[in-house]
């Protein structure tokens, strides 16, 4: 079975001498698109513009975008530079705030160069841990895929939504290896086409049996007893068990509630402990054009108006289970 591209951050997001290289996702699977960043500015607006998807893969590019205002502090030899890279993570944190990862990471990194003082300079001591935090998010989604895997018996359609990470990727090659025969259904995730353009790729590129339908399919799918499970990622798991997630979400729980059908969250890193209660993440609401257009060209009239919040909360009695690193909660 081949890796897919997106099974490890590091094959489409790395350092290229004094750049950051982003393979634009947007673009995938049709063009393999190299956008260069030098400036944490334009690691923010990739960020914001969707270059890059996914919670765990966006906040180590923030890191990485923190990483090159540290070297550009440091080529200007800037005094006050703490002053700076406070305004370069406010900047990036500010791109997406639904996910915690993203804000995390960045204090982490911001927390590291303040015990290493002047011993050490800040891009250097940035690198070192996000290098780290990268062997770690692998580590994590092995874990996460093999912890799931187990939830899986051969014969099994699941279906998923948006891009739900490696760790969905690691659990389906697992199941391989474990001669588990898996079909996979994907939606397609407007407005991005995550679903399409990133999951479903991902998936037949490993050799699986995998079908793509529109996000208004999902409940005829269930009802013709077409899938046995269902896994999604969430960007943030509230204490409380409430899970945000890609918006769509919350309408295959109901779906999967209605018809009996197992319903899990990749959890990963498992919830923000800081965040008690699912009221209390904020949900990130988009650019309406987003909406009212595809690849640029409008598909309604100019009177029409465009709603996008990125995500939705799913409470935690319609999930069956949550899927860390660390096991299984069933619920």
């Amino acid at each position: 079975m081949s890796e897919p591209l997106l099974m490890n951050l590091e094959n489409s997001v790395y350092l290229e001498d004094e750049a950051l290289i982003i393979v634009d996702r947007r673009k995938l699977p049709l063009t393999v698109t190299p956008v260069y960043c030098t400036e944490a500015e334009e690691v923010a607006l990739a960020i914001r513009e969707m270059m890059v998807q996914g919670a765990g893969d966006i906040a180590i590019t923030a890191g990485f975008g923190l990483y090159l205002a540290a070297r550009r502090l440091e080529r200007e030899g800037q005094a006050g530079y703490r002053v700076q890279l406070n305004k370069a993570a406010s900047l990036l944190i500010a791109t997406r705030p639904t996910g915690f990862h993203l804000a995390a990471l960045l204090h982490k990194l911001l927390e590291k160069v303040d015990q290493a003082g002047d011993d050490q300079q800040p891009s250097g001591v940035i690198l070192e841990h996000l290098q780290r935090a990268l062997v770690r998010q692998r580590e994590i989604s092995q874990d996460t895929g093999r912890h799931a895997e187990t939830l899986l018996v051969s014969g099994d359609a699941i279906l998923t939504h948006c891009f739900a990470g490696a760790g969905l990727l690691y659990m389906l090659q697992y199941a391989r290896e474990n001669g588990k025969d898996i079909k996979v259904f994907c939606t397609e995730t407007r407005p991005y086409l995550q679903g399409a353009r990133l999951t479903a790729w991902s998936v037949s590129e490993m050799g699986m049996d995998t079908t793509l339908i529109t996000d208004n399919m999902a409940a005829w799918c269930m009802s013709r007893g077409m899938v046995q499970k269902i896994f999604t990622a969430a960007d943030r798991v509230a204490m409380d068990g409430v899970a945000a997630n890609k918006v769509g979400t919350l309408q295959l729980a109901i779906c999967a509630r209605h018809y009996g059908i197992p319903f899990y969250i990749l959890a990963y890193g498992g919830p923000d402990r800081r965040t008690l209660k699912g009221e209390d993440i904020p949900i990130e609401e988009r650019e309406a054009r987003e909406v009212l257009e595809f690849q640029g060209n409008p598909i309604s009239g100019p009177k029409v108006k465009g709603y996008y919040p990125a995500f939705d909360l799913t409470p935690p009695e319609l999930i069956s289970g949550v899927v860390t690193a660390s096991g299984i909660q069933k619920n």
